[in-house]
Formats: structure tokens, C-alpha cells, sequence
């Protein structure tokens, strides 16, 4: 019958016989229907695959569900499952490969297509492909005593058989792999591709221990040949060793052509089943004893088979038990759990009120010292000035006193020189009345200039010389005498006129800064908007469930902080205009900041607060929706935005009119950003909780509901098949008597139960 199978030009026959079977509730069942499975997908139609992807969802499951299993059939069955659908998604990727995987070389560049990046990824998903089929040979292994000779009994041929499809892929599997790593390392970096060497010597070590190990066993000695694989892994790295590669052929014998051979094929490949018919009644009366003899010990093997599986499932009722008692108590456990956390959880939030209040009231303590330093700094500027100004007015005072002595000597050396000019014409008078001259001369000489005249002369010109020093003395020291008073006032007031130089070209430079401080924080705010409509984004079309609302929310409450902070910033902006329309008066808006510096560096310190919170919320957002955490730094970013609005906001009122517009508005714009904030710690604290808090219980629960589903089917499959023992024993007792000849209703004894 798996023969006729590969005859059909699809799948759709066998998914509707397979569709009946109880293969979630019998593991050896679903253990058949996986090997008949791979020999379909292997030898049959190629619409077999496209036929069986509808059913690909329900494998997924049942493979989930043997997953659970931790040995016995289970276990392989999962591991089967699995290594189907990845068949199956490896030929509807790549649909030039056959369901046999028999390609010549030419095939095999054709599939590429001549395309490194495509030869790339056929490489990956054949790793994957190979990765799975060896699972599935150590998993059979590993369930076998290999210690004794499993392979010439029943149950060990019936989870051997399967390997035969495993090994056939295999061969073709390896082989194709390293000839397309051969042609990678042709065209790319040897660097680039050392993740698949890796990969590929890992996948080799195991392929040729197992073939090792299949080789010796006796069981497939007469049913396939299986070749061994060279001693080292091929060197990718000497183009020269692909001529080296001898591709690994496997050697299956010939098909039997006669009825009793083929289903003597079809019990070594598929496992022993019970016997034909044995009701046969067209025979001759003498060939009865020997079928019902058959017929019995067949019986009797079938009932060994089944007591094992009884025992079987009975060791794993007896393990789900065990589990199920595990399971409450550890459920019992994260109950207790979930309460103290609750309790830690209650405590978290009355130190984290506690924290707020600290941190506001360290916040105003800050901006305090922040100011008190900013004006120790300003007087110690100031202080170096005035001490300056002082050394250079006591420079100017001792050049005074200089000056002052070098007047007093000269007004001196004036005064001597007058006197002396006044005892001149005395002694000129003297000299002449003692030198003879002609009495018309003298006469002449006494009637023109008497000698009063010369006194008077010379002691106006004394006079006058010494008017003019005196007076040019007096001005100079006029100047000493107000650079003093200057130096003094100066001293005594601090916030005089006269500023340190360097202060008035930085105070020259705040008008720049506070305009580029304002664009950066604008910039700053729409690329962080930009950023969370991307991620909201990506996230409605990747996450689902839980995930997803937990990512809509958070993201949502950054979208409406940032829309109620570009709103802030433009209310702010505005209301910039008004003050200085109304407050710089005749000056330009760089005099008006220079002349208000404190206040606008308040304003610089309030709008970098603002968008540094801003640039650390979207990373933090972004580490939040990746696992990473960040939950924390969500919260402190959005309130560093509430704390700078406030900041912004009691800096913008200081100088603006108490009934301006724009300031009600930028009032209401920071309600809103606070608003916002709390919105944002809210929606996170909410989310972190709902992520803590989900998960392991209902995890729990669940598979404790599955134990106790799967206990109710095994004791009913126990109650069916001793009522199957029965009625065979029934049937027997009857045959027997035949065989005997008793006549009906004489000689027989009631039948056991």
C-alpha cells in the first residue's frame, strides 16, 4: 500500500486517509506516518509538496506536542516533524532540487542561478536542512541499547527504518554542500565565509561518526550500502582539493519482484507487522491447525507488543503524574512569589514618591547653587577687576606725587630765577653810574628809561612765570584727583560701569547661542518624533499579542509627549517675540540678552534639558521594545522633559507680561508636556508589571492541563485495547473448538476476561 502511494500524482488521497488516524494520541502511529511521509516527499509526485503545505500548521503542533514527550517515541516523533517541514520549506524555496535531491552539477549551478548571494543562501539553508537530519539520527541512537543487538528485533527495526530515507538525503546533502562552499571560497573572502567552515566541520564530525556507527549494524547491512566519508574534512581554502572530493554514493539493492519478497521488503523497510489473514477458510481442513497456531503466536506478539506499550505509557502516566504534582507546587510557589513581589511591588512605589519629592526638592537646591556659583563667579571677575583698576590707580597717585615734586622744584628754580631778574637792573643802573659818559648820554639815558621802570618789569614777568607753572601744575593734579574718586567709587560699588572686557564679548555671543540653542532643541524633538513613528511602525507589522499592545502603549504615550513638547516650543518661541518687542526698548536682541544674562542662560540650561530628555527617551524606548530593559531611563527621560519645561517656563515668565496670550498659552503647553510625562510613566510602569507578571503561571497551567488530558486518553486506550484482548481470546476459544470438531453449544467453558 506505501507503494501504491508513490503512484498518485499528489497528496490529496493520503491526507484524507491520514486525516483519520489518531496520531496526536499514538506515538508509534504518528512514528509510521513519518517515515511513509518522507518516502512520499522523497520518491512521490512533485504536487505532493505543494499538496501537503496546507497540512504544514497541524504538524507544527503535533511537533510541538511530542516535544513535551521526554523519551520514548514521543521525543522522535517531534524530532520528525520537524525535520519534515523543513523539507518541505526547503523545496518551495528552492523548487529546481527534487524531492530525492538527485542533481548532476550543471543542475546544481542552474539552481543558483549563477548568483553568489543566491549559492550564500542555499549554503545556509542547507546546513539547516542537514542540521536536522542529524538530530533525528542521534535522537534514534540515543534511544537504542546499542549494547545489545536491537537492530534483529521488532522495536528496534521499527526505529531504524526510518533512517534509510535520513542517510539517502544525507549523502546528497554533504556532497552538495561542499562543492558550493568550494565555489563561495572562488568569490568571496576567506574571512566571510569562516562561519560556514565552522559550521561545516562541526556538521562532519557528527555525518561520519554516525555512518560510522549505521555501517555496523546489522540490520542495515542487507538492506543498503553506506559509504564512508574521508578521514579530514576538504581544505576550502586550496581551490586544488575540490579534484580531491569524492562524492559519497550510497547503494541500494535492487527491488524483489516476487509477492512474498516484496513484503519481506516492505516489513524490514516499514518495521515487522502482524500477519496476513489467518480466516482463510477456503484452505483444506488440514491447514487449519497450523494458521490458527500462526494465528496465536501472532497474537501472542501483538499482545507483548501492547503489554510493552501499556507499560510504556503507564511509566509515562506514573512521569505526567509526578510532573503534574511538580507543576503545582512549583505553581503554589510563584503565587507565594507574586505576593511578596506585590508587596516589594507597593514599597517600590511609596520609595519611588519618596524619591520624586527628594529629587524635586535636590532639583531647587541645585538650581540655587547652580546660581550662587554663577554669582561668585561674576564677583570674582569683578574683584580682579576692581584690584586692577586699584594697582593702577595707586601707579597714577605716585606719578602725581612725582609730578608734584618735580613742580615744587621748578616753581623754586622760577621764583630764584625772578629774583635774580629783578636784581638785575639794579646792578646794571650801578655799573653805569660808575662808568663816565658824556653828559648829553646819561642824560639822554635817565630821561628814556627811569629806573623804576626796570623793577616794575622784571617782577611782572616772575609773577607771570610763575602763574603759568602753578597753573599747569594744578591741572595735572585736578586728574590725579579724579582718576582717584573714579578708582574709589569703583572700589566701593562692585556693580559699577566698569566691566571686565572677556565678560562683555561672552554676554556679546548669548544672543547666538540662545537662537541656535532653541533650533537644536526643535531638531532635536522632530527627529525623536520621527524615530517613535518608525519604530510604532515596524512594530504593528512584526509584533502580535502581548507584545504588541505592550509596545502600541508605550510608544504612544512618547508620541503625545513629543507632540505636547513641539508644542511647547513653538508657544515658547512666540512669546521670546513679545518680550523682546517689549523689553529690549531702542537695543538689538544680542543687547538685550547680553544686558540679561543670567536669565538667558536659564533659558539655554531649560531648552537642552528639554531635548537631551527628549534624544534619551527614543533610546530608551528603543531598548524597552527589544528586551533590553530601559524601562527605567523611559521614566527619568520624561520627567528630565517635565523638569525643564517647568524651568523653561518660570525663566519665560520673569520677564513676560502677566497678561500676554503667548504666556497662557506656554502655560498650558507645559501642563500639557507634564501631562504627557506622566503618561509616559505610567504606561511603562504598567507595561513592566504586565511583562513581570505574565508568562510563567499561564505557562504552567497550561501544560498541567495537558498532563491531565493526555493521563484521561492513555487509561482510555488501556480500557480499549484489554477489551480488544479479550474478544481475540473469544475468537480463539472458537477455533479451537472447530479445529476439534465440538458441536455447537457442547464442551465449551465460559471464556476468561
Amino acid at each position: 500500500h506505501a507503494r501504491n502511494i508513490l503512484f498518485f500524482r499528489g497528496a490529496h488521497t493520503f491526507w484524507a486517509a491520514v486525516n483519520r488516524l489518531p496520531l496526536s494520541s499514538n506515538a508509534v502511529l504518528c512514528w509510521k506516518f513519518c517515515h511513509v511521509f518522507h518516502k512520499l516527499l522523497r520518491d512521490g509526485h512533485p504536487n505532493v509538496i505543494k499538496d501537503s503545505l496546507r497540512n504544514k500548521a497541524d504538524l507544527n503542533d503535533m511537533s510541538r506536542m511530542w516535544g513535551h514527550m521526554s523519551e520514548g517515541y514521543g521525543k522522535l516523533c517531534s524530532l520528525y516533524l520537524k525535520l519534515l517541514i523543513t523539507k518541505m520549506d526547503f523545496h518551495v524555496k528552492n523548487p529546481r532540487f527534487p524531492g530525492n535531491l538527485q542533481m548532476s552539477d550543471r543542475q546544481l549551478d542552474e539552481a543558483g542561478e549563477n548568483d553568489v548571494n543566491n549559492f550564500f543562501q542555499i549554503t545556509v539553508e542547507m546546513f539547516d536542512y542537514l542540521e536536522c537530519e542529524l538530530n533525528l539520527f542521534l535522537g534514534v541512537f540515543s534511544s537504542l541499547d546499542m549494547s545489545r543487538s536491537v537492530s534483529v528485533t521488532a522495536a528496534g527495526q521499527c526505529r531504524l527504518a526510518p533512517l534509510l530515507q535520513v542517510i539517502l538525503d544525507c549523502s546528497h546533502l554533504y556532497d552538495y554542500t561542499v562543492k558550493l562552499l568550494f565555489k563561495l571560497h572562488s568569490c568571496l573572502p576567506a574571512d566571510t565565509l569562516e562561519g560556514h567552515r565552522d559550521r561545516f566541520q562541526e556538521q562532519f564530525k557528527k555525518l561520519k561518526n554516525l555512518f560510522y556507527r549505521s555501517s555496523n549494524l546489522q540490520y542495515f547491512k542487507r538492506l543498503i550500502q553506506i559509504p564512508q566519508l574521508p578521514e579530514n574534512a576538504p581544505n576550502f581554502l586550496r581551490a586544488s582539493a575540490l579534484s580531491e572530493h569524492i562524492s559519497p554514493v550510497v547503494v541500494v539493492p535492487p527491488e524483489p519482484a516476487s509477492p512474498e519478497s516484496e513484503q519481506t521488503k516492505f516489513d524490514d523497510v516499514f518495521g515487522a507487522t502482524a500477519a496476513s489473514d489467518p480466516f482463510n477458510f477456503s484452505r483444506q481442513n488440514g491447514m487449519r491447525r497450523d494458521n490458527n497456531s500462526r494465528l496465536c503466536r501472532s497474537l501472542q506478539g501483538r499482545v507483548s507488543e501492547l503489554e510493552a506499550e501499556l507499560a510504556e505509557q503507564s511509566h509515562l502516566k506514573r512521569q505526567a503524574l509526578g510532573e503534574s504534582e511538580f507543576l503545582r507546587a512549583e505553581l503554589e510557589d510563584l503565587r507565594r512569589a507574586r505576593e511578596d513581589t506585590e508587596k516589594e511591588q507597593r514599597s517600590l512605589t511609596e520609595f519611588e514618591r519618596k524619591a520624586q519629592a527628594n529629587e524635586q526638592r535636590y532639583t531647587k537646591l541645585k538650581e540655587k547653587y547652580t546660581e550662587l556659583v554663577q554669582g561668585h563667579a561674576e564677583l570674582l571677575r569683578k574683584n580682579a577687576e576692581v584690584t586692577r583698576q586699584v594697582s593702577v590707580a595707586r601707579a597714577a597717585q605716585e606719578e602725581v606725587e612725582l609730578v608734584r615734586r618735580e613742580m615744587r622744584e621748578k616753581v623754586k628754580a622760577a621764583r630764584e630765577e625772578a629774583k635774580q631778574r629783578v636784581r638785575e637792573p639794579d646792578v646794571q643802573l650801578i655799573s653805569q653810574n660808575s662808568n663816565p659818559q658824556p653828559p648829553g648820554a646819561k642824560a639822554a639815558a635817565l630821561s628814556t628809561v627811569p629806573p623804576a621802570i626796570y623793577t616794575t618789569r622784571a617782577k611782572c614777568d616772575a609773577a607771570l612765570c610763575a602763574d603759568y607753572l602753578l597753573s599747569r601744575s594744578r591741572a595735572v593734579l585736578d586728574c590725579v584727583d579724579r582718576l582717584q574718586a573714579a578708582g574709589q567709587s569703583y572700589a566701593s560699588d562692585p556693580t559699577g560701569k566698569l566691566r571686565p572686557r572677556g565678560l562683555e564679548l561672552q554676554q556679546g555671543e548669548l544672543g547666538d547661542l540662545v537662537e541656535q540653542e532653541m533650533a537644536a532643541t526643535s531638531v532635536t524633538v522632530e527627529t525623536a518624533a520621527a524615530r517613535i513613528e518608525e519604530m510604532l511602525s515596524a512594530s504593528r507589522a512584526v509584533d502580535t499579542g502581548m507584545k504588541m499592545e505592550v509596545n502600541e502603549r508605550i510608544l504612544s504615550s512618547c508620541t503625545g509627549l513629543m507632540q505636547a513638547v513641539r508644542e511647547l516650543i513653538l508657544s515658547s518661541k512666540d512669546l521670546q517675540r513679545d518680550i523682546l518687542e517689549c523689553g529690549r526698548g531702542a537695543a538689538t536682541a544680542k543687547e538685550f540678552y547680553a544686558k540679561n544674562s543670567r536669565w538667558t542662560e536659564g533659558l539655554i540650561s531649560a531648552s537642552k534639558a528639554v531635548g537631551w530628555g527628549a534624544a534619551v527617551m527614543v533610546d530608551a524606548a528603543e531598548e524597552a521594545l527589544r528586551g533590553r530593559g530601559g524601562f527605567e531611563r523611559l521614566m527619568v527621560s520624561s520627567r528630565e522633559i517635565a523638569a525643564g519645561t517647568a524651568q523653561l517656563v518660570a525663566a519665560s515668565k520673569v520677564k513676560a507680561d502677566r497678561d500676554s496670550a503667548n504666556l497662557a498659552r506656554l502655560q498650558r503647553a507645559s501642563r500639557g508636556v507634564t501631562q504627557a510625562a506622566a503618561g509616559v510613566v505610567a504606561s511603562t510602569k504598567s507595561a513592566k508589571t504586565q511583562i513581570e507578571e505574565r508568562g510563567e503561571p499561564l505557562g504552567v497551567k497550561r501544560q498541567e492541563m495537558d498532563s491531565q488530558v493526555r493521563v484521561l486518553e492513555l487509561e482510555a486506550q488501556l480500557q480499549r485495547e484489554r477489551e480488544r484482548l479479550g474478544e481475540l481470546r473469544k475468537k480463539h476459544y472458537e477455533l479451537a473448538g472447530v479445529a476439534e470438531g465440538w458441536e455447537e453449544g457442547e464442551g465449551q467453558s465460559p471464556l476468561p476476561r
